[in-house]
């Protein structure tokens, strides 16, 4: 790599309990819209905004989502908030990367729903100064989103652009319900098998 020219990398974060095919197909947006070099994987480890009584461990989390990932080189996990036993901060992640990966340009991505509550992050103008912020829609209402970012842009003086990736409604929790209930998913072999995980040991492996 040229070093005069920043890499660009994606952060995708969530709790991944467990990981879906949207998760992929968002990266995967963001990744060929944005010619982004590689796309960090970072499940969370605790969350300021979620309650962990009923979070699959980080070691189970980890390891589905490795699964999901390995056939797609520009993909990878990173263990870094999962390794960090308090509260994990967006931004204090985004200075660790940044210490880490000093010659790279960040695009945090993230959901509409995670917009629609921005503003209650801890330092959102800190998160927008060291990330670009990728937004993907959950529904067909790219309008309304457009609508958001302009309003985001606006207040915290940031670079934010919507995503082109295909809509996909399913979520982590109906997924966790169906497994827990024994019932049909549908997708390909190696998602029943990654969620097969839900109920049993991984191996921690990093990619």
């Amino acid at each position: 790599m040229n070093a005069t020219q920043p890499q660009k990398v994606g952060i995708m974060g969530g709790t991944f309990d467990p990981i879906h095919y949207g998760h992929l197909l968002i990266a995967q947006s963001a990744a060929e819209e944005f010619t982004l070099d590689q796309v960090l994987f970072l499940p969370t480890g605790k969350a300021p905004h979620k309650s962990y009584q009923h979070v699959t461990d980080p070691e189970r989390r980890c390891d589905m989502v490795k699964l999901a990932i390995s056939d797609n080189p520009k993909f990878k996990l990173s263990f870094l908030e999962v390794d960090h036993t308090e509260v994990n901060y967006t931004y204090l992640t985004l200075q660790k990367m940044k210490e880490q990966f000093n010659n790279s340009k960040f695009y945090f991505i993230m959901g509409e729903d995670s917009l629609d509550d921005f503003q209650n992050w801890k330092r959102p103008e800190e998160i927008c100064r060291l990330a670009v912020i990728l937004v993907a829609s959950r529904n067909a209402g790219k309008s309304s989103l457009e609508r958001k970012l302009e309003d985001a842009r606006k207040l915290y003086s940031a670079e934010m652009f919507a995503l082109n990736s295909p809509d996909f409604s399913v979520s982590s929790r109906e997924i966790r319900e169906r497994v827990r209930e024994g019932k049909r998913i549908r997708g390909k072999e190696f998602f029943k098998e990654l969620y097969g995980r839900l109920g049993r040991d991984g191996d921690r492996a990093e990619i």
